[in-house]
């Protein structure tokens, strides 16, 4: 399985910088077995039945991307320099990692000052980031960093555009309430509070679950052979609860259909025994071609990379052929891509 079969042609100019407006105002693309429908998001509902259960990624995104400096005093002096933080995750001794731009000139020890009262200390460099401790903890340190910080767009955007005021709404889910998130679960923002309640009143019903999105999500797959690619690793959690609710959503017959991959990756996750148990940890899951969906029985996304884990995991649900088609579609009709792009519903035949 070589990384060049899942490579597509995409015009540039179909990679979105801004969001639909109202979010369920984007286009859907429905995939329902042979058939490709085009529809807007608020139409969901006509290929959803009662019964069926969304499993929706409660994460809530940091402003996560920090710009401070750092002043050092050498034999011409004190020198400043800029440096450029993206968060990742927390580590294990209560810092952060972290990408830092340049990472060369931050020595060990070094203090950054980002304004609004927060600053980090090095702690360390390994394998090519960062770990910093902040002068802040708890409630003080998520205050901090709402105000020094800017929301973490995607490496498509951030080239196009910096991150502004608006993006701190675009780039939340409505339902957002778990802080962790350096990325947004995309399939996610096409929600909006009428288009919830027009599904839970013809009867679906609605599971939350928290996957913690890394940056790593972006990370290009650099192996021709698909089979060797080490995923990158994130925290996630299914409760009690939410196992309980899919668990009797499968026993009566009904559908369960994750919104975005995250969701998709958490509970194919928590079912690696063949069927869905509470979960809580770090997944580092590879869905391509041949993996059996234990739990899945469609999936509502965005439009992805080419050559990406991402490309991998939705052939693996439709088929590579299948996906193929659908993405030739897209393109041709000109539907917008990526993060802020517009959505597609997957059913597979």
């Amino acid at each position: 399985m070589k990384l060049s079969d899942f490579d597509f042609d995409l015009p540039e100019r179909l990679i979105a910088t801004r969001p639909a407006r109202p979010r369920s105002s984007a286009r859907l693309l429905v995939a329902d077995g042979d058939a490709i429908t085009d529809a807007k998001v608020a139409d969901l509902g006509r290929w959803l039945r009662p019964g069926d259960r969304l499993v929706l990624n409660d994460t809530k995104v940091i402003p996560a991307r920090l710009t401070g400096t750092r002043r050092r005093e050498g034999a011409t002096g004190e020198t400043e320099a800029r440096i450029e933080v993206t968060l990742l995750d927390p580590a294990p001794d209560g810092g952060w990692r972290a990408m830092v731009k340049p990472l060369k000139k931050l020595h060990e020890g070094e203090v950054v000052r980002f304004g609004a009262g927060l600053e980090a200390t090095c702690r360390a460099k390994e394998d090519g980031q960062a770990v910093l401790a902040f002068n802040l903890e708890g409630d003080e340190f998520d205050a901090a960093l709402n105000k020094a910080g800017a929301m973490p767009l995607p490496p498509y955007i951030a080239a196009r555009r910096a991150a502004d005021e608006q993006d701190r709404e675009d780039y939340q889910t409505v339902w957002a309430r778990n802080t962790g998130a350096v990325a947004a679960p995309t399939a996610s923002l096409h929600f909006d509070e009428a288009l919830l309640t027009a599904l839970a009143d013809m009867g679906v019903t609605f599971t939350h679950v928290t996957l913690h999105v890394g940056a790593g999500t972006f990370l290009p797959v650099k192996v021709e052979d698909v089979t060797t690619h080490k995923m990158h690793a994130e925290w996630g959690e299914v409760s009690e609860a939410a196992a309980a609710e899919i668990a009797e959503t499968k026993a009566a017959g009904h559908r369960v259909i994750p919104v975005g991959t995250t969701a998709l990756r958490l509970i194919e996750s928590a079912a690696q025994g063949g069927q869905i148990t509470p979960w809580r940890g770090e997944t580092e899951i590879f869905i391509y071609p041949g993996f059996t969906f234990r739990v899945t029985d469609a999936l509502m996304t965005n439009f992805h990379l080419p050559r990406s884990t991402l490309m991998m995991l939705v052939s693996a649900l439709m088929g590579q052929g299948r996906i193929r088609d659908i993405y030739e579609h897209a393109v041709a009709e000109e539907y917008r891509f990526f993060s802020y792009g517009d959505a597609s519903l997957l059913i597979p035949g």
